[in-house]
């Protein structure tokens, strides 16, 4: 059968509905169905299909990025072991919070063999993850990890690393990610961040946007590092308010990012109105305009993608197919953006 990107789309197992494989496409995506450390709501497990699902309802002509879908964009098969290791990993995960929200404490006899088999399963994702985008990368191919919970990226940054020299991180979330082993988790989704700077060496910036939802180790943290550059939500609607432009912010946002550049895209750094099932949504956020727009700049600003995720979408659990609706979108608009940076046409 002849493809034809303005009929409609024929559900196919893939991204968006399109006929490409790993031999024949420039980007690939990696569903990565796991979400062991949520503190709040679970459910990001849920949406690499759903954002598959609703994915067939996305035109393939973008505003942004034209037919850059034309390079080649594939969807590599979920994996059954991650997921099932992922709900083994949850539900002790599940049983370690709700004895620290009882005021047990990490290292009691209760605790840590909970913590222990989490820890113990994070660490073999990082190395499934590592090992299934190493070799893509050193073929040139580029990636796009769709998650799952925000500590799925880990072993991805330590394949980019091995790849890259030196990159930037773009990272937009309500969160900034720098708890060091949250609730005991080593490799918790508030964590990803502190473990990209200190186990990344070609980490060299993080320029963090729209965060909102912070605890005071974490802005000491960042404060102390020459790595990390915060952009928080009330600062850009306080500037915002004060009639500096969009554009203009975006571009001291973009200024201290390197050459190559890996976004990091946790789907609550927009406004709750664009996921309002994701695991902790916060007040504020941007619009989907304002991310678009962003990452736009950067793209116009002659920086090069060399790969992103998107995680934190959760489907919800009264059938609504919103979240992954937004999701499958934002999706679509980061291949095409990353697609475009290698060729400098957007």
């Amino acid at each position: 059968m002849t493809f034809n990107p303005n009929s409609v789309g024929i559900p196919n197992g893939s991204y968006f509905a399109l006929p490409f494989g790993a031999d024949n496409a420039l980007l690939a995506l990696l569903p990565v169905p796991w979400d062991a450390t949520t503190s709040y709501r679970s459910g990001a497990a849920g949406a690499p299909q759903a954002m598959l699902d609703a994915s067939a309802q996305v035109d393939l002509f973008d505003l942004d990025s034209g037919d850059a879908w034309t390079s080649g964009i594939c969807t590599l098969p979920e994996s059954a072991e991650i997921r099932r290791l992922g709900k083994a990993a949850r539900r002790h995960a599940e049983k370690a919070i709700a004895l620290l929200e009882k005021g047990a404490d990490e290292g009691s006899a209760k605790v840590r063999p909970h913590l222990d088999r989490v820890n113990k399963a994070s660490l073999a994702l990082n190395r499934w993850v590592r090992e299934q985008t190493l070799p893509l990368l050193r073929r040139g191919q580029l990636v796009g990890l769709v998650g799952g919970d925000h500590s799925t990226p880990l072993g991805y940054l330590q394949a980019l690393g091995e790849v890259h020299e030196a990159f930037g991180v773009l990272h937009i979330d309500a969160h900034a990610d720098l708890r060091k082993a949250y609730e005991g988790f080593e490799f918790s989704h508030a964590s990803i961040m502190y473990n990209a700077v200190t186990r990344v060496p070609s980490v060299k910036k993080l320029v963090q946007v729209g965060v909102r939802d912070v605890c005071s180790d974490e802005v000491e943290f960042a404060a102390a590092s020459p790595l990390i550059e915060q952009f928080n939500d009330y600062y850009l609607h306080e500037s915002l308010f004060n009639q500096v432009s969009w554009a203009a912010l975006c571009e001291k946002i973009l200024a201290p990012l390197p050459q190559k550049v890996y976004i990091s895209f946790d789907i609550d750094g927009l406004s709750p109105d664009c996921c309002p099932n994701t695991g902790t949504p916060v007040p504020g956020g941007l619009s989907f305009h304002q991310a678009s727009f962003l990452i736009r700049q950067l793209v116009r600003q002659g920086k090069t993608i060399v790969g992103f995720d998107l995680c934190e979408v959760a489907p919800a659990r009264d059938g609504s197919e919103w979240d992954a609706t937004v999701g499958a979108r934002v999706l679509y608009k980061l291949c095409g953006f990353c697609i475009r940076s290698q060729h400098k046409l957007c």
